[in-house]
């Protein structure tokens, strides 16, 4: 795979009580991902970043809610999410500095 490609596959982490919920519970990571992202590329693009080991991958989107603007209509945009499984005993910590 392309590494350029892999390096713009994650668009970030998602911070929230039920991501955090499951990274507890189930060694789960919550990522943002881009609209035409695979599993392998998420798992590849995961274990290039961080350097853990990845179980397996799940992915789902999030179809955009329509909205009114006043007497426009318009709709909020689809979202992408990944939910990456990792191997036990491995694990990502977003609050260290990377080198």
């Amino acid at each position: 795979m392309n590494q350029d490609r892999l390096l713009k596959v994650l668009v970030g982490p998602i911070v929230s009580e039920k991501s955090t919920m499951i990274a507890d519970k189930a060694n789960q990571i919550a990522f943002r991902v881009v609209a035409d992202a695979t599993k392998p590329e998420v798992k590849a693009a995961v274990e290039l970043l961080f350097k853990v080991q990845v179980e397996s991958v799940q992915i789902l989107t999030i179809k955009g809610k329509q909205k009114r603007f006043g007497r426009f209509n318009g709709a909020r945009s689809n979202v992408r999410k990944a939910y990456v499984c990792l191997q036990a005993g491995q694990e990502i910590n977003f609050a260290q500095e990377v080198k």
